[in-house]
C-alpha cells in the first residue's frame, strides 16, 4: 500500500512548513501537547469513566472548564459539528421554525436535513472589511414564530458585532439561542473579544482545536444552567458522538483549558506588532478585525489566491484565500513556545514580490435577502451547465471551502445574480463544493 496520506504529512513536516492556519497547536509548536503519549489512546476500561455517562474522571474534568459560572461544559470529541447537530435535534419536535443567518456553517444545514426541519433565513449585513457576511438583520421577521436561533460569532474572518442586542431581543420573544463560536475558544483572554458566554446565550459551542492547543476535533459545548432542553441535548450528544471516544482528544482538551487559564497575552501582541510591521514594509496591506488572532492580508492589484501561492512557495501555509485577501490565524505565542517566529519573519523579509498595481476589485454580490430553507430530497436530479441554470431549483448546496459557509442553498431558485456569483468563484479557482466541471446539480423536472 502506498500510504498517500502519511507520505504527504511527512513531506510537509520535512519541509518545516510554517502554520498560519488551524489547529491552534501550530504543528505542535504552541502549548504542551508533547506531554501526550500515544499509549494514552485507550478505551473505557475500569477507572477511565464513560463520556456518554460521566460519573468519575470525565465528570470531574468537565467541571474544570469553568469559563463562566452560569454554564456547564460538555466535552466533544467529534468536533463542534456534533454539538450543533445535538442542539438542533433536541428541538426538532417543538413547533415553529429555526432561525438562521446565511453565514451559518454547513453543519447547520446538515442538522436541519437530518431533523427534517424548516428554517427562516435572515437578511444579512456584509462587512466592508472582509466583504463577507458579518451579522443578521431581523427587520420584518416575526421572531416569536421560531423555536431556536442559531448565530455565528465571530465570522470566519474574526469580525464580531453587537450580538448582545440580538440575544436579548430573541430572549424577549422566548427564542433560545445557540451560538456557533467555533473560532472563539480563546475569547475572554486579555486583549481579545468577549465570549457570548458573557451575553447569556443558551448554548455556546467552541472549537478548542481551532485557536487553542488541542488535537483536531476537540471542542466544548457550554449549556447555560437555565437553558431549556438540556437533558435532551445531552442524550443526543451520545447519538452524534462516537461510542469509542478518543481519550487523547479529551486529554488534549484538558491541556488546552489549562493553557487558556494560565495564558499571558503580552508576548502575543508584541510579536503580532512585529509581524504586522514586516508585512507592511513589504507593501502588504494588513486589515485589522475585531479578533487580533485573525489577520487579513492583501496586496494591491492581486487576488488572495496569488498571494497564497507566494507564501506557499516559502512553505508558509495560510488558513484561506479569497478574491481579495489571505487569512492568517495567528499562534497564541507564549514564553518557551517552539514556534519558528524568527524563520517566519526572515522568510517574509526575503520574499521577492511583484510591483503593486492599481486595485480594481469586483465585489461578489452575495445573497443578503431573507428566505426559507426547506430540507428537500429530490429523487430526480441532473448536472447542467451553470450558464443554462437560471430559473432551476438548486439540488445541492454551493459551498466555498474553507470556510464551509454555503453561498447558495439547496432548494433555492437560481437567478442571474446567483449565476454571476458562481462564475466569480469559478474564475477565481477557489475550491467550491457543489460545482463540477462548470456544472451544478439541479432538480430534474
Amino acid at each position: 500500500m502506498s500510504l498517500p496520506i502519511s507520505k504527504k504529512l511527512h513531506e510537509l513536516i520535512s519541509q518545516q512548513s510554517i502554520s498560519m492556519h488551524v489547529p491552534g497547536h501550530k504543528n505542535m509548536t504552541i502549548g504542551k501537547l508533547e506531554s501526550l503519549d500515544l499509549k494514552m489512546d485507550m478505551t473505557e476500561i475500569t477507572g477511565l469513566d464513560d463520556l456518554h455517562h460521566p460519573e468519575d474522571i470525565i465528570l470531574e474534568s468537565m467541571s474544570n472548564f469553568n469559563k463562566h459560572r452560569d454554564y456547564d461544559a460538555y466535552l466533544l470529541v467529534n468536533g463542534t459539528t456534533s454539538g450543533i447537530l445535538s442542539v438542533i435535534q433536541a428541538l426538532a419536535y417543538e413547533s415553529g421554525n429555526y432561525l438562521i443567518p446565511r453565514n451559518v456553517h454547513k453543519s447547520v444545514f446538515h442538522g436541519l436535513e437530518l431533523a427534517n426541519q424548516k428554517a427562516t433565513l435572515t437578511n444579512m449585513k456584509v462587512s466592508s472589511t472582509s466583504y463577507h457576511y458579518i451579522a443578521p438583520n431581523f427587520k420584518g421577521l416575526d421572531l416569536s414564530q421560531h423555536k431556536l436561533a442559531i448565530m455565528t460569532y465571530p465570522n470566519y474572518y474574526g469580525e464580531t458585532y453587537s450580538i448582545q442586542t440580538d440575544i436579548d431581543l430573541l430572549h424577549s420573544n422566548n427564542v433560545p439561542v445557540l451560538v456557533d463560536e467555533a473560532h472563539g475558544a480563546h475569547f475572554g483572554l486579555d486583549g481579545f473579544p468577549d465570549s457570548t458566554l458573557n451575553y447569556g446565550a443558551d448554548y455556546v459551542v467552541q472549537s478548542y482545536h481551532k485557536t487553542l492547543p488541542a488535537l483536531t476535533m476537540g471542542s466544548v459545548l457550554f449549556i447555560h444552567k437555565d437553558a431549556p432542553y438540556k437533558e435532551s441535548i445531552k442524550q443526543y450528544l451520545s447519538y452524534f458522538q462516537t461510542s469509542s471516544p478518543s481519550y487523547l482528544v479529551m486529554a488534549s482538551l484538558e491541556l488546552a483549558q489549562t493553557f487558556y487559564q494560565n495564558y499571558d497575552s503580552d508576548l502575543f501582541f508584541e510579536k503580532r506588532h512585529i509581524l504586522s510591521n514586516v508585512l507592511k514594509r513589504k507593501s502588504f496591506v494588513v486589515k485589522e478585525v475585531d479578533d487580533p488572532l485573525k489577520m487579513l492580508i492583501s496586496y494591491p492589484g492581486y487576488s488572495g489566491y496569488e498571494i497564497q501561492k507566494w507564501f506557499e512557495k516559502e512553505h508558509i501555509f495560510v488558513e484561506l484565500a479569497d478574491e481579495y485577501q489571505i487569512l492568517f490565524v495567528l499562534p497564541l505565542w507564549h514564553k518557551d513556545d517552539k514556534y519558528p517566529f524568527e524563520i517566519l519573519i526572515d522568510k517574509i523579509k526575503s520574499m521577492v514580490l511583484p510591483k503593486v498595481k492599481k486595485d480594481v476589485l469586483i465585489y461578489p454580490q452575495l445573497m443578503t435577502e431573507s428566505g426559507t430553507f426547506l430540507p428537500m430530497i429530490y429523487n430526480k436530479v441532473k448536472w447542467i451547465d451553470i450558464s443554462h441554470s437560471e430559473g432551476k431549483l438548486l439540488a445541492q448546496h454551493v459551498i466555498p471551502y474553507p470556510p464551509g459557509v454555503p453561498i447558495l442553498f439547496k432548494g433555492e431558485k437560481i437567478t442571474l445574480n446567483m449565476i454571476k456569483l458562481i462564475n466569480q468563484y469559478q474564475h477565481s479557482n477557489m475550491k467550491v463544493e457543489g460545482i463540477k466541471n462548470n456544472q451544478i446539480l439541479i432538480k430534474d423536472e
